[in-house]
Parts: C-alpha cells; structure tokens; sequence
C-alpha cells in the first residue's frame, strides 16, 4: 500500500485537495462574472472579452453529463477539477526539477569528466517537499478561490502548469530533436485560446529554449516547427467565436460576427483603457500585491519560500533566474492593470512562489537533518506545516454557505410584475447572476434586466433585439441612432460626444417612456444616487419614482402606492466580504427609503414592517436616526 502511495503520490494529493475543494465549493452563482460564465456555458454563447472559447466549449460539455446537480453547481465543480489537476501537473513538474537537480552534470576543466551533484535527500523527503508546495499552492487564497465557483481562471491555473510541464520536459530532454519543443506550443495556445495572461509565461519557455538551444539556426526552425503545430490550434479554437455568434445565441457578447467585431472582442479591447493606465495605478496594485501576498501562503509560506529561493540561488542559478524572472514579469505586468478584482492576474507568481516555496521545504529538512533530528520527526514538523494554509486561508476562501447572490437576485427579479423592465449596473452583485438564473433555469424570463453600462456598447443592441424584441421594437429609431454615433468611437474614429451622449440619454429615457404602458419599470438604486443625482438619466416628463421593495418604481403622478410585504429572504455568509456587504448595504437602503415613503404618508405602521426587516435580516446595517425618530 505504501508502495502505491509513493508511486501515485501526486494523484493522491491532488484527490485530498478535490475533497477538500468540495466542502468550500460554492453551491450557487457568486459575486462578479460568476453567473454569466455559467450561463455561457450552458447555453454555448459567448463571454465578455477575449470570448474565451476553450472555457466555454470544456464547460459545455461537461454540463452534458447527466450529474445530479444543478447546472450552476456542477460548473462550480469543474473549477474544483481543473485545480486539483493543476496540482497533480505542479508536482509532476517538481519531480521533474528534483530529478534535473539531481542528476545535473558540471564540466570538471581540469579532469574533462563529469561528476554528479548529489542532492543528500531521501526519496520521503522529496516526496514531502512536493506535497507541501502542492499543499501551500492549493490552499492560498487566490488560487483556492478559483476552485470555488465557475470562473475561466480555475482552467487557466491547469493551462499555466501545463505549459510549465511541457517547457520543462522540452528542456531537460536529452535528446535533440526537432521536435523536442513541439508540446510546448499546443499548451501556449490552449492557454492563449482561455485567457490572455498567458502570455505571462513567455518569459520562461524562452529563457528556457535558449539557455538549451542557444540562438542557432536550428534553434530557429524549431521555434518554426512549433508555431506551425501551435497557430492552427489557436486559430481553430477562436473560430468558435464568428461562428457561434452567426447563430444568434441567447449572450452574445461583442457579436463577433465579422471582422471587425471578432478583432475588437479577441483583444479586449474594451478593457484596454485600464491596461498600464498610469504610473499612480501601478503603484497602487504593487503595494496592494506586497501587502496581501504574505497572507496568500498563510505567512508562514512566505518564509519557506525565501528559503527555497536562497536554495535554488545556490544550487542551480539559470532555474533560478528563469523562475524569478518569471515571477517578477508576472508581478510587473499585471500591477498596469487597474481593476478592483485584480488578485487573479497573480496567479501564476502564486504558482512559481510555491516551487520555491517546496524548495525551501527541501531546505528546512536539510537544516532539521543538520540538527540530528530523527527523519520521521523532520517528516512530521513539516506534515504540520502543511496544514497551515488550509486552517488559515479557510475562512476567506469557503464559499459553501453562499446563496446570497442567488436569493438577492431572485428577489430583485421576483418582486416585480409580469413582463417587468430593470434597469440596473449591478453587474457584480445581480446583473451577471441573471443572466443564469433567467436564461439557464428559466426563472421570471418574462422581465428584462438591462444593464445601463452595457447601453454603451453597439453589439448590446443585437442581443437586446434578440431577447426582447418587443422592447426594443419601440426604440427602433433610438437604439440605431445611438449605434450610428457609437460606431466611430468604438474604431477609434473621430466622433462628436456631445451627440452621442445626446443618444445615450435619448435611448435610456425613451425605453422607459415608450414601454411604460405595457410593462412596469424599475431603476436600480445605485441609478438613482448617481446618475439621477447627477443629471444625467431624466424619466419622461409627468414620472417619478417609488420605492418599490429592492429598487424604484417609475409612476406617474404623485398618489401613494402600496406594495407588498417584504417577505423575501436573503441568506447572509457568516464570512462577509465586500461584496456580501454591498448587497446587505443596498437593501438595508431600500429598505429605509421604503419606510420613508410610508412615513410622508403617514404610515407609521407600514413603515415599522419595512425597518423591523431592516433590523431582523441586516443587523450589519445602520438605520438612520431621523427614520427611527420618524416612527416614534
């Protein structure tokens, strides 16, 4: 038995990190991108930029299987096995290092023989040693985060190791072949083909390839031979994009239907006026990356991780300097990127940290061995080091008790009347959550959700005709108006603002004002402190608005209007992170505004319904003084 352990170690690692994974598995759509990369998985449509269509295509035929689960929770799960497979491919690629290490061959001048560097480590130690770094991988925050919920980063984790994998075979192998590199380009483009920080590995397959291939004619045909092999594969994967969307699918984001759409979708364009935005941006990502990175490997990782980079220093300095710099261009890179949720993009310094990290384990092992400790003993000193990450980052990471996303956006949708309109950019909190729960289980398909932002944006047309066409048929000449003026903004042609704003606001008013007689509308708060605050979003002349339960209701005239109880129920996570609080924030804010309403008309009993929900639901919220003076 213990023969088969040691022999299938890294699958044995990897199925306790799985189990592990299942208990902090999230059971519904959570925060962010989570609900629309679901709901394009089922539906084989297409995702925010770059599209990611490796992602999609794998997690649509893995909903196929007939699993017993609901379709949100079995694309959580498939987070769950592309991580535990990146830890398997992580150790793998430990063994690789240890057995380079091992066996590394220096020219002695003075003799012209070679000799063998001897390592001094059992194969238990070694065995350890890639066990912790897949242990202390698995459990920091980010990379365990990516395990819990549906997100294309849990696939590109696999895709980062699989092209460490296959560079690192390529280059320790003994032969010379043409093809010695020829593996490496299918996993550079099965990762470019899911997400663009690939290109964040560049760095170390071609430090690698040439440290062994040197700048050489052959050199060159082989790096020939493995674009060949790879470019087709890429261009293959990324036709699923133009030819899904001929189709019309139900998301369609980009409509990258022709050239000039695919273009401006395959290199995100739209997100490209956050990319190395300002040296102040940088500054700021690079102290949020040195403040948190510690807390990642629960600190005590960070320690053995600086360890194992003196002890590769020592031992073997073109590794070395091909996993720093690696590292450090991951880190460099992805600090220009001015984004809230920018944690992900430092993914793969994560994964290099922890070869390091297993390194230093060897280290500590050596120093333990040095302090005559028995070897069981060293094996159990840092058995317990293992176990580190998992009882600290636990709490952060665990999303198995999260259904708030679900149960707030079922509630939005659910308080209003048949064939509804909603307004809203809640897109982290709601708007990417209906997009599943509406179009995968069919809940209140009846309403439109429409995201204010997305207006924006030409292509969101199409999709809006499409699912509501008898919405957007009285916007006719609004809505291709608007497209007209958005066109040369969005080819970086000269255009006139002031005409497109004109639009903007034409569009926005004229969807409430021309629908309001078939269907109830309703603006979502944040529209209402900012963009109303502002002047910048006006209803139809003789409008205003009510609160309603978890938004605003457009009405016209001044009379009082009643709605139901709140009888709703959001389920809060006893971790709450910010995104669990702006929803607690909002509808305790709703909440309030709605027994303010009653209160003007002195409804004093109505209004106590509204902020005894307040005060039982959403303790966290601060109900203000002058509504509580208010009920007295």
């Amino acid at each position: 038995m213990l023969a088969l352990l040691r022999k299938h170690y890294a699958i044995a690692t990897a199925a306790i990190v799985f189990i592990i994974y299942l208990f902090t598995l999230a059971p519904s759509v959570i925060q962010i991108d989570s609900g629309e990369l679901a709901a394009v998985q089922a539906t084989l449509g297409i995702a925010h930029p770059t599209g990611y269509p490796l992602f999609t295509m794998l997690g649509y035929l893995f909903l196929k299987i007939p699993l017993p689960f609901a379709k949100i929770y079995q694309a959580n799960l498939l987070a769950a096995v592309w991580c535990a497979l990146a830890i398997i491919l992580f150790i793998k690629i430990f063994e690789l290092l240890i057995k380079a290490l091992a066996s590394k061959s220096v020219s002695n001048k003075t003799k012209q023989r070679m000799k063998i560097i001897e390592t001094g480590f059992t194969a238990d130690q070694k065995i350890i040693a890639a066990i912790a770094g897949g242990f202390y991988l698995a459990f920091s925050k980010t990379f365990w985060m990516q395990s819990t919920s549906v997100e294309v980063y849990s696939l590109q984790v696999f895709l980062f190791t699989l092209i460490i994998f296959t560079t690192l075979r390529a280059h320790y192998s003994t032969e010379n072949k043409i093809t010695d590199w020829i593996y490496v380009g299918p996993a550079l483009a099965f990762g470019f083909a899911n997400h663009m920080t690939t290109l964040l590995t560049l760095p170390f397959a071609a430090i690698l390839f040439f440290q062994k291939e040197k700048f050489t004619k052959q050199a060159f045909k082989k790096i020939g031979l493995t674009a060949v092999v790879s470019l087709p594969v890429l261009f293959l994967i990324y036709l699923y994009l133009p030819i899904r969307a001929a189709s019309q699918p139900i998301l369609n984001w980009g409509n990258p239907v022709n050239f000039e759409n695919f273009w401006r979708h395959f290199t995100g364009k739209q997100y490209q006026v956050w990319l190395f935005a300002s040296f102040e941006a940088a500054g700021k990502q690079l102290k949020y990356f040195l403040s948190n990175f510690p807390s990642e490997f629960a600190y005590a990782g960070l320690l053995l991780g600086i360890a194992g980079l003196v002890f590769l220093f020592k031992r073997e300095k073109k590794l070395f300097t091909a996993l720093l710099i690696t590292l450090l261009f991951a880190v460099l890179y992805s600090i220009n990127y001015d984004i809230v949720d920018i944690d992900s993009y430092f993914l793969l310094a994560c994964i290099i940290f922890s070869f390091f990290i297993a390194f230093g384990v060897l280290q500590l092992m050596l120093y333990l061995k040095t302090k005559s400790l028995k070897e069981n003993y060293s094996l159990a000193i840092v058995g317990l080091l293992c176990f580190v990450p998992l009882a600290i980052n636990r709490s952060d990471a665990d999303q198995s008790g999260t259904y708030t996303f679900e149960d707030y956006t079922k509630a939005i949708i659910g308080s209003t009347e048949p064939n509804s309109l909603i307004f809203s950019y809640q897109w982290d909190y709601f708007v990417s959550a209906s997009y599943y729960f509406q179009n995968v289980e069919g809940f209140r398909k009846d309403v439109a959700v429409i995201d204010k932002e997305l207006l924006r944006r030409s292509w969101y047309y199409n999709q809006l005709k499409k699912n509501n066409p008898a919405v957007m048929k009285k916007i006719e000449a609004e809505s291709s108006a608007f497209v007209e003026a958005v066109k040369p903004f969005e080819r970086d042609e000269n255009f006139d603002p002031s005409l497109l704003e004109q639009n903007y606001r034409a569009v926005m008013t004229n969807l409430i004002g021309k629908n309001i007689e078939d269907r109830n509308c309703y603006i979502g708060l944040e529209l209402f402190q900012n963009e109303m605050q502002r002047g910048e979003f006006t209803l139809p002349q003789g409008y205003q608005l009510v609160p309603h339960l978890l938004a605003f209701k457009v009405v016209k005239g001044t009379e009082y209007i009643p709605v139901p109880d709140p009888k709703f129920t959001i389920r809060l996570p006893k971790q709450k992170n910010k995104y669990i609080q702006f929803i607690e924030t909002t509808v305790g804010t709703m909440l309030t505004y709605r027994a303010a309403y009653e209160l003007q008309f002195g409804y004093k009993e109505r209004a106590k319904v509204y902020i005894d929900k307040a005060k039982k639901d959403f303790p966290g919220y601060q109900i203000p003084y002058e509504i509580l003076r208010g009920m007295e």
